[in-house]
């Protein structure tokens, strides 16, 4: 039976230890997002965003623009939080509508405010070994990882996704740590018997219960990203947990899990922008 790495316990953990270094720091952060349109899954995750800003002691303000926003203005309003000294951290909340071009929009925030890891910028700090923010999903999966307590040095690592908000950024990351790193992805030929051989198996594809017990080497560690509904309206990880934890050494569950860690790394990312400005003004 697998032991269950609660992404609630970590969570708190990192959260408080964001408080208190606020409290020392003596200078409240103060935190921009914003967003498009009136997606119900965005309208949760930026209301809990919120939240957990409150609970840390960083001021946030939400900017909520309609759907019919131009790629031009988009950028524009970007770039003046981005230069504005009202603000230490920016972040577009995703997904944004099709016709506005993501990547150019996000761009637009100065890479040091750009607490989503997402700038081309960071991504290329990331991929070189050098400092940089990093996506927050990877680099709470990372931490999730890591509090097993496994050396994640010379282990077989198998990350199935590769995007760049958590595939290729995790990916990256245990390289980093010396793993031997697999991505995996829809063209991948072979994916149960690649799996199977994983020390380490980190799952973001967005389909439920895509990963099997069958597919999971015995003892491993599982890390699901996944977060689908299913038709009784409760949520579901990428992973089938119920058969999983019987055959993997670790798992994180869904819900309880990646999620909780993203927002908290979210957290420890504001801090570490605002560290940054006190030290630099950009």
């Amino acid at each position: 039976m697998a032991e269950i790495i609660s992404g609630k316990i970590l969570a708190s953990k990192i959260k408080q230890e964001v408080k208190q270094e606020i409290k020392q720091l003596g200078i409240k952060p103060y935190f921009a997002i914003v967003q498009i349109g009136n997606n119900p899954a965005s309208n949760t995750y930026v209301r809990n965003k919120m939240k957990d800003c409150d609970e840390c002691g960083i001021e946030s303000y939400l900017y909520h623009y309609g759907e019919g926003i131009s790629q031009h203005a988009l950028e524009v309003f970007l770039e003046e939080l981005s230069i504005s000294k009202d603000f230490h951290a920016v972040m577009l909340q995703l997904p944004i509508p099709n016709h506005l071009d993501m990547q150019e929009a996000i761009n637009e925030i100065n890479f040091k405010k750009d607490v989503d890891g997402l700038t081309t910028i960071n991504n290329g700090l990331l991929a070189t070994g050098q400092n940089g923010f990093i996506p927050c999903t990877a680099a709470g999966c990372m931490e999730m990882i890591r509090s097993t307590g496994i050396d994640i040095a010379g282990k077989n690592a198998v990350v199935i996704g590769r995007s760049n908000i958590v595939g290729k950024p995790v990916a990256i990351q245990l390289l980093k740590e010396n793993a031997t790193v697999t991505i995996c992805h829809s063209h991948t030929i072979r994916l149960k018997e690649i799996c199977q051989k994983a020390d380490i198996l980190i799952v973001a594809v967005g389909k439920k219960n895509f990963v099997t017990a069958d597919m999971i080497k015995p003892g491993a560690v599982v890390i699901d990203v996944g977060i689908n509904v299913q038709e009784n309206g409760k949520l579901c990880g990428d992973v089938d947990f119920n058969e999983a934890k019987e055959v993997a050494g670790y798992i994180t569950p869904v819900p309880g899990g990646v999620g909780l860690m993203t927002r908290a790394m979210l957290m420890k990312n504001i801090l570490e922008a605002t560290k940054c400005q006190l030290i630099k003004d950009i």
